[in-house]
């Protein structure tokens, strides 16, 4: 076997699969890789990652992620949501939205 038929995490074998990529949940397509029958570890060529990035730039999710601090309103905790995130879902002030934890360490707001 070569190394490339090789899962760098666990050493099982490799099987070329057309695999569905997603960023910040939104699907950017089916994409061919190789994917570990032991872990599932997948791995993509660099040109189909070149692909991927250009698509994820095409449909604006390219550069979304953001750091940002909490602050304090009263007695409440408040978080600024960084523009680029704002017009990216076309929120706008006023706004009624649901927040919820989803295990330690994540907050789910959905609108």
């Amino acid at each position: 076997m070569k190394d490339e038929d090789i899962c760098w995490e666990c050493n099982s074998r490799l099987k070329s699969r057309n695999v569905d990529y997603f960023l910040y949940g939104i699907k950017i397509g089916k994409f061919p890789a190789r994917v570990c029958e032991k872990c599932n570890e997948t791995y993509f060529s660099e040109g189909t990652s070149r692909r991927m990035t250009m698509i994820a730039k095409e449909k604006g999710l390219w550069g979304l992620q953001a750091r940002t601090k909490i602050g304090k309103v009263g007695n409440s905790l408040d978080i600024k949501i960084p523009r680029k995130i704002r017009d990216f879902l076309n929120l706008k002030k006023g706004e009624e939205v649901t927040i919820h934890p989803e295990g330690k360490g994540k907050i789910v707001i959905s609108f």
